[in-house]
């Protein structure tokens, strides 16, 4: 059992260690220590519920609706959109410093939702956890709950870690200029996933 637990954990962890929009929002939310520990269960609980459908076999069920795929698309491609234009404003504005103990934090439910539309708008997210993860489960007959299990550990490993490992860098966003940087990486990272999803 241990080995198959251990597959989907590496796995998973491979899977979501590139930089992404939600590892981009989950970096920032930690930076500025914000709601960090809603925010990373939101992803973690949301990874577990999508590998669960793929281990369940949603990803075969899925392939039978083809018209939900194009309003997931477009849906991302406008919102991406939108929130790497909010990036790029504030890195013109160039006014974003760290001060974790004056700073407002953003309210929970608008942080949430923000997350939910990055995290539930982003069609990639469903072909690496409910069809890729799920494909590879059928792999382990009799055990396809163990392997996503693993997955599900190594997404909940990696979001804690990147939310409150955030904090080390503290002392680089203490400047703006860094504020700036991190928003112009957020920004293109956005679009060229946006990109991407229009192109199919």
């Amino acid at each position: 059992m241990l080995p198959v637990l251990l597959s989907g954990l590496g796995l998973s962890l491979s899977l979501i260690a590139a930089i992404g929009a939600q590892n981009v929002f989950v970096l920032r939310q930690g930076l500025r220590r914000e709601h960090v520990l809603p925010v990373v269960l939101f992803c973690a609980i949301s990874d577990a519920i999508l590998i669960g459908a793929g281990v369940a076999g949603i990803g075969l069920a899925a392939e039978k609706m083809p018209a939900l795929l194009p309003i997931l698309r477009w849906g991302g491609v406008v919102f991406l959109g939108v929130y790497g234009l909010r990036a790029a404003h504030a890195a013109w504005r160039g006014n974003e410093h760290l001060d974790a103990a004056a700073a407002k934090a953003a309210p929970l439910r608008g942080t949430l939702l923000t997350l939910a539309a990055i995290t539930w708008l982003n069609p990639h997210v469903y072909l690496d956890t409910v069809v890729l993860l799920g494909s590879i489960s059928a792999q382990y007959p009799g055990r396809e709950w163990v392997f996503g299990l693993g997955a599900a550990l190594g997404s909940f490993l990696f979001f804690l870690s990147l939310g409150y490992g955030a904090r080390l860098l503290t002392p680089v966003f203490a400047r703006p200029g860094a504020w700036r940087l991190l928003d112009l990486i957020v920004a293109g990272v956005m679009w060229s996933i946006a990109l991407s999803l229009a192109r199919g």
